[in-house]
């Protein structure tokens, strides 16, 4: 089922070339301005880039760090959902554009990366409690595709599923074998695939139909999206499956039509 390694290790040094955290960062005082009596910025900006880059750059130096730009984010006026959305997704990006272009190696992406997964596990409640909504009596099935090495992304979208009241199963498989087993594994109202890489598409072209056609639900809704989904959404079109390159929250809106669409079909 899913796994989840998040390695608390001792943070490693800086990378040479990377920029350097600002002075009050690395001495531990939060970033971002103190509000006076619980108040928020009204207008408050769109997390830019330099604040990206200090939170790639706090990952690296440990999970206390991290936290501390994530809570003068919050003090700033930032609600969690702009959080994930405009400062931890684009930040896993950086960090990934970092190790292509060498500025980090393999193991040091690795523990930044996973620094960045354990704050969603941190805010998690305080997350599923900014706008909750009533369960909608539906259940969603997320999946990697078979031995995926990143589930951040899939982690963050089922918060979001959450807070719409969807109740959701996060799995990881280690091969096609484990996909199969979960995919059948219970009722879904919908499921859906993050695909990262293209090494499976001939796989899931022919598999999906099987799948769907094996399952209890004669209307499930299946859905890929992932990284490849922004990267290549052409090698994507092909699959058996409704094609989502969108963001958590609209991801979420473009399945609730469907599942609305499906419902009004079938009465």
């Amino acid at each position: 089922m899913a796994k989840f390694n998040l390695e608390n290790s001792q943070s490693p040094p800086l990378v040479q070339g990377v920029m350097t955290l600002p002075e009050a960062l690395r001495q531990g005082t939060p970033v971002g301005p103190r509000l006076v009596g619980g108040t928020s910025f009204a207008g408050k900006s769109a997390i830019d880039l330099g604040q990206i880059q200090i939170l790639a750059q706090a990952c690296l130096q440990g999970l206390d760090a991290a936290r501390q730009v994530v809570f003068g984010w919050q003090r700033q006026g930032q609600s969690l959902e702009d959080i994930y959305i405009q400062g931890i997704t684009p930040c896993a990006r950086l960090l990934g554009d970092w190790w292509c272009s060498d500025r980090l190696d393999f193991a040091m992406t690795t523990i930044a990366s996973s620094h960045l997964q354990q704050l969603l596990h941190d805010f998690s409640a305080e997350f599923l409690q900014e706008s909750p909504q009533q369960r909608n009596g539906l259940s969603l099935l997320l999946l990697t595709e078979p031995g995926a090495q990143h589930s951040m992304g899939l982690f963050m979208l089922s918060e979001f599923f959450k807070r719409a009241g969807w109740v959701v199963t996060v799995a990881v498989p280690q091969d096609v074998v484990d996909f199969k087993k979960l995919f059948l594994s219970d009722w879904f109202d919908a499921v859906g695939i993050s695909i990262s890489t293209d090494r499976h598409l001939g796989t899931l072209q022919t598999l999906l139909p099987q799948l769907r056609e094996a399952s209890d639900n004669l209307n499930l809704q299946v859905f890929v999206g992932g990284p490849m989904a922004f990267n290549a959404p052409d090698l994507l079109k092909g699959l058996p499956a409704q094609l989502i390159a969108e963001d958590a929250p609209e991801t979420v809106a473009c399945v609730n039509k469907g599942m609305l669409l499906t419902s009004a079909g079938a009465t």
